[in-house]
Order: structure tokens, then C-alpha cells, then sequence
């Protein structure tokens, strides 16, 4: 009798190698191909297709002429009626028996009778293919042309960037990984040269579904240790920044790699910070810690942690940022820093009907710092319209603005004047 093959023993498949474009909510999968007799074929695991971006496969360098995409039974629904071989016992003897039903996985013993097993349990006269009990989605292609590429989209493999901000009494220094995730259950091998690209690509398209009941079979992966890639700057594409991993690597079904990604210099410095909608009416309460720093290089959009002397004091979110760009951190109110605002009404104009043109504010701010050292302060109103500031604020973009340095144990009072004109 031929050698048996022990289900037990299998692992998930790794794919073969493909060229990768990870970008933060999806991927670009790429391999070549050669079409047999006028023909591509491509098989995938039916949990793998719920990833897929709805039509998106596209093929580079061939005509196309026509698919089709079927669900494919799984290889043990095929076995259903055929003599298999179930351990019995702890002596690890096998005897025969008829599968039944691949999806509870019923047998018929050679005494006729029924019952469900284990698939540990299982050995077969054939080799199994890899994930014996899960569907596949087949995707065929009659084609024109000797070889091209076919490409897709998935949502199951992403990348992200995570900072982690490490300050000390004057100088800081950002720390930044990339996390590429892995979120189907199927190992995958990427080529050398894969990119990840930051920014933002809008897909509109659904994902592809597929379902027939069918159980699915996991096994935990395995992997072995490899060496990591590390990551160089290519450069930007219409918006885009592009980015090219250095090896080649395996990324385990449900597994994430974390890398270096950059190392950027930076500048940093801490103030108090409060920004507010400009109001008439008086308000006081604290200020919030922050944090500006600018970097030498484009900053991906991400999570930062920031350390103070190794202690976790914050996080924050920052958005795609420009090389030299200011990027401010909010990590939180500080009671230490306070401020009182009062506010007058200084003047008021009305036109003939007796509507309002004109309205003046003078608004006195204090702030106070309890801490042992001076603390930079930074104060934003926001308003629009025709208004005018002057006195000790300055006015911007977006309404008004006060940096002030705040003494030790000590106070500091600001007094500027608002004019709104209505007409």
C-alpha cells in the first residue's frame, strides 16, 4: 500500500513570491505570469478573496479576451465517498473507512458505522494540498500575448508608521517604525523591492465575496527568522511618498514585521498652549501641554508616544507632514498653567435703521504659571470676518494670536482691543 500522508503534518502554504506596493489601507500584489495554451489561471483561497478589492485584477503586457471566476470545491469535498484512513487507538494504528461529509468531517468505519472525527485524525493514500478543507476562488483568463503581469488589490495587507518622541531636558529625538501587517490568514512571500507608499488613495470599489458554508481549516504558521529589510526614501509621486524595502521577506498569515523606517532630525520645543473660539464673555481655566517640533523629512501620518526622561507622558495623532512643516502635539491640560479672560465692550456703532456696524472689546488675559521654571505660552482666538486687532496680540489667518514667556511662580497680563465692523 502506498505511504500514507498524515494531515497532521501540514502547514499553511506560503505563496509564491510576488512584487509588492503596500499602501495604508491596501496593497498592490504583482506577479509574472506566462499564459498556458492562451490561458491564465489564478487560484485563491476562498477566505483570502474577501480582501479583494472588487475588480481589480488587471493584467499588464496581455490582451485580454474574456474571464471567468468560479467558486472551487475544497480538495477533501472531493474525497467525499473515497476510502481514507483513521487512527485508532494510542498504538497510532490506522484503520479504513469512507469519508462521508468533508464539511463535519463524517466517516464510515469498516464496521458501517457513523461518526465524526478530527481531521488530526485523517491520513490520506494521496498527498493533500495545502488547506485540504478550505475553497478556492478560481479566476481564469483567455488571453492574447506570451507573458505579462496580473495584478490586484487587497485590503489584507497594510502598512503604518508609529513615533515615539524622546525628550530630555534639551533635546529630543524621534523614533519611527513601520508596522506591515498581514491581516489574511495565508503566508505571504514578498520579493525584494517591495514599497510602501504614505499619503492618501481613495478606493471606491467593494470587496469580492465569495461563500459556500464551508468550515475553514487553520493551522498556526510558522516562520523562520530572517533578516529584517531596512527602508530607503524614493522620492515623491504626484502627492504620494514612495518608499523601498532593501530584502525580500515572509509575511505569516495574521502576523505583523515592525522595521526602522526613518531616522529624522528634528527640532523641538514644549509651551503651554490654549486655543479657543473668540467670545465677549469672560472665561478662565487652564492651558494644555504642548509640543512643536519640525522634522527634515516628510512625516507619514501616525501615532506618537512621547517620553519625558523615559516616562510615557502623551500620545497624539499627527497627519501626512511636509518636510520642515510645523507639527504641534496636545497632550492634555496642565494645571499648572491658568489664565483669566475679561472682556469689555468698549464701543458699539449703529446705522440709521439701528443695526449694529460696528462692536469694540477690550480683553484683559492673565495668565499664571505655578511651575519652578518659565514656561512659553501660547494663546489662539479663533474669528473671521472684517476684524481688526491691535494692542499686545497679533492678528492672523485665523482670528488672533498671544506667545508669551510666563516667569517662575509668576504672572503676565496681555491687553488688546477686538473691532468687528458688520458692514
Amino acid at each position: 500500500m502506498k505511504r500514507l500522508m498524515i494531515a497532521a503534518a501540514m502547514l499553511l502554504s506560503v505563496a509564491s513570491a510576488a512584487d509588492f506596493r503596500i499602501y495604508p489601507n491596501f496593497a498592490e500584489i504583482r506577479d509574472r505570469v506566462t499564459p498556458q495554451s492562451g490561458v491564465v489561471t489564478v487560484n485563491l483561497p476562498q477566505n483570502a478573496t474577501g480582501f479583494l478589492v472588487a475588480g481589480s485584477f488587471d493584467l499588464d503586457g496581455l490582451e485580454l479576451l474574456s474571464s471567468t471566476t468560479r467558486l472551487v470545491p475544497s480538495w477533501l469535498k472531493t474525497q467525499e465517498g473515497q476510502r481514507v484512513f483513521v487512527r485508532v487507538g494510542s498504538d497510532g494504528a490506522y484503520e479504513p473507512a469512507t469519508l462521508v461529509r468533508a464539511d463535519d468531517l463524517l466517516i464510515r468505519d469498516a464496521a458501517g458505522r457513523f461518526r465524526n472525527v478530527g481531521f488530526e485524525q485523517l491520513a490520506f493514500t494521496s498527498e493533500p494540498p495545502r488547506n485540504p478543507m478550505q475553497p478556492s476562488v478560481q479566476y481564469t483568463y483567455r488571453v492574447t500575448g506570451t507573458s505579462g503581469v496580473l495584478s490586484y488589490l487587497t485590503r489584507g495587507v497594510t502598512w503604518s508608521p508609529r513615533y515615539t518622541l524622546r525628550a530630555e531636558a534639551s533635546n529630543a529625538n524621534l523614533q519611527v517604525l513601520a508596522d506591515i501587517r498581514n491581516n489574511t490568514d495565508q503566508d505571504l512571500t514578498v520579493n525584494k523591492g517591495a514599497e510602501l507608499f504614505a499619503g492618501q488613495v481613495q478606493l471606491t470599489a467593494g470587496t469580492e465575496s465569495f461563500e459556500d458554508g464551508s468550515a475553514a481549516f487553520r493551522v498556526a504558521p510558522t516562520a523562520a527568522p530572517a533578516p529584517a529589510p531596512s527602508v530607503s526614501a524614493l522620492g515623491e509621486l504626484r502627492g504620494l511618498q514612495r518608499y523601498q524595502l532593501s530584502e525580500g521577506f515572509t509575511l505569516p498569515g495574521q502576523s505583523t514585521l515592525t522595521v526602522p523606517f526613518a531616522r529624522p532630525k528634528i527640532s523641538f520645543d514644549r509651551f503651554g498652549v490654549l486655543n479657543i473660539p473668540f467670545t465677549t464673555r469672560n472665561a478662565d481655566g487652564t492651558l494644555s501641554r504642548g509640543y512643536r517640533l519640525r522634522s527634515d523629512v516628510f512625516l507619514p501620518a501616525g501615532p506618537v508616544l512621547v517620553r519625558e526622561e523615559g516616562r510615557v507622558v502623551g500620545q497624539a495623532n499627527i497627519s501626512d507632514s511636509a518636510a520642515n512643516d510645523p507639527i504641534e502635539l496636545r497632550l492634555g491640560v496642565d494645571p499648572d498653567l491658568s489664565y483669566t479672560r475679561v472682556v469689555q465692550n468698549v464701543r458699539t456703532v449703529r446705522d440709521a435703521n439701528n443695526n449694529v456696524t460696528l462692536q469694540q472689546y477690550r480683553v484683559t488675559l492673565t495668565l499664571e504659571n505655578k511651575k519652578d521654571r518659565v514656561v512659553r505660552a501660547e494663546v489662539r482666538e479663533f474669528l473671521g470676518g472684517n476684524v481688526t486687532v491691535e494692542g499686545q496680540a497679533t492678528r492672523t489667518n485665523d482670528g488672533l494670536e498671544v506667545r508669551v514667556d510666563i516667569p517662575a511662580k509668576g504672572k503676565v497680563m496681555r491687553t488688546y482691543t477686538v473691532t468687528i465692523r458688520n458692514s
